[in-house]
């Protein structure tokens, strides 16, 4: 395809999605869905108009990827409520960790004895796709930072945390396919690659964001100065990534707790401060399912932040980024990419590697059953996974195992956007009318 025609096939898109937003919302369809429908149409399965071969354009992908979990990660970060409390974070923290670390297993497990993969490659396809994506799950994320639901919540911050704590089994993967230095027994990739590297990642984010908000807020307060808000938003993404890459920290963690920090300390100086309305808190308890929708949070009340500032053009950013994305999956299917091997595989992460991982992570928590089963169901697959995958070709895996998990991961990928988009609003609203019936 051509400048002319991408601009065409784009813009189209655009207007169509724009023109018929209210008649969509209400039907069992996403916006992925719709895109990669086109991406199928205009592919290698439909009239070969577009072919997107990730192997050969992998560098580009893995940078068009990178970018867009990047935003995705910020977005969710300053939607997580405010002010921090260990006691609401406990779910999510246990599924980005320990159901996380289970499903590598599970999947490690299959890959190998199932699909006869090298064990590296089988623990390298476990950590494409254990973590659950911040791009192409909006559906059932947080939509807004006053949003109540404790599903939207643990789902949103599960995403923000899963895609920087996958980043030690990629390279343990590599590492094993000896791509990477892990050291005698291991010892140099848990030392360097998850405490050091998690740690690091972790501190910069909270710290970069700490900062930012301070100086804003003196800034703005104190000085009386009009500050860009978008600008500001996207130079802490790029300033934060680029000093954890110095570091060797992991980024998308870095980036993420950036968000949260930023938005915590914009919130707590605020609430500090004589005269000014604090920042609306969300009344969010991590042992109660009540609050299925909050209403939107009306920002003409409330002190002007970078977080909410600079949130609109990041979601903006985001949904760019999905059809561009979506489409380039679409155009890198075939017909004879749906093998039995690939669609088997993809049920067993669903059906099986999922919900166990979570059912039996979430055991120590005290979360309802009804949060733990759609969390359980609701482990969407997407870009992160596309981007991990970009990684590792990148980094040098072998064109034969780079094939396999390239089949692999596309199938799973457009799978997860068919069945989780076509349940999400059917599951949610039968949730929220349960648990308006039982309050």
């Amino acid at each position: 395809m051509d400048n002319a025609a991408w601009f065409l096939l784009v813009g189209s898109l655009l207007l169509a999605m724009g023109l018929s937003r209210s008649a969509i919302r209400p039907l069992p369809v996403t916006s992925a869905m719709i895109y990669l429908s086109v991406g199928l149409l205009i592919g290698p399965t439909g009239l070969n108009v577009l072919h997107f071969n990730p192997l050969k354009e992998a560098a580009l992908l893995e940078t068009l990827t990178e970018v867009a979990v990047l935003i995705s990660l910020f977005a969710a970060g300053v939607k997580m409520p405010v002010p921090f409390d260990l006691a609401r974070w406990r779910a999510p923290i246990l599924l980005a960790t320990v159901s996380m670390s289970m499903t590598v297993a599970l999947v490690t497990l299959f890959g190998h004895y199932l699909l006869a993969l090298p064990l590296g490659a089988a623990i390298l396809l476990g950590a494409i796709l254990a973590p659950t994506d911040p791009v192409l799950a909006t559906d059932v994320q947080s939509r807004h930072p006053g949003d109540r639901n404790h599903l939207r919540f643990t789902l949103t911050c599960e995403a923000g945390m899963n895609d920087g704590s996958a980043f030690p089994f990629v390279m343990l993967g590599l590492g094993l396919l000896g791509l990477h230095e892990i050291g005698e027994f291991g010892l140099r990739w848990a030392l360097y690659d998850v405490l050091w590297a998690t740690a690091a990642g972790i501190a910069t984010g909270v710290i970069l964001g700490t900062v930012l908000a301070r100086l804003s807020w003196r800034l703005r307060r104190q000085l009386g100065h009009d500050l860009l808000d978008d600008f500001l938003g996207l130079g802490l993404i790029g300033v934060v990534y680029g000093v954890s890459e110095l570091l060797h920290a992991w980024g998308f963690l870095a980036v993420f707790f950036a968000a949260v920090a930023l938005r915590h300390t914009e919130h707590g100086l605020n609430e500090a401060q004589p005269g000014v309305p604090p920042v609306p808190i969300s009344e969010l308890n991590p042992e109660s399912e009540s609050g299925d929708e909050a209403g939107p949070v009306s920002l003409a009340d409330e002190p002007q932040t970078i977080s909410e500032g600079a949130l609109v053009f990041k979601e903006h950013l985001e949904r760019l980024s999905e059809v561009l994305l979506v489409l380039l999956l679409g155009g890198a299917l075939f017909l004879d990419s749906w093998s039995w091997r690939a669609v088997v595989f993809a049920l067993f992460l669903f059906l099986v590697a999922r919900p166990v991982s979570v059912l039996l992570g979430l055991t120590l928590s005290r979360t309802s059953w009804a949060t733990r089963g759609m969390s359980a169901w609701f482990g969407v697959r997407g870009v992160g996974s596309l981007y991990y995958l970009m990684f590792a070709i990148v980094h040098g895996l072998p064109e034969e195992l780079a094939l396999e998990l390239v089949h692999l991961t596309l199938v799973v990928v457009t799978l997860s956007i068919v069945l989780h988009g076509t349940s999400a609003t059917p599951l949610l609203n039968r949730l929220a009318g349960w648990r308006r019936r039982s309050s």
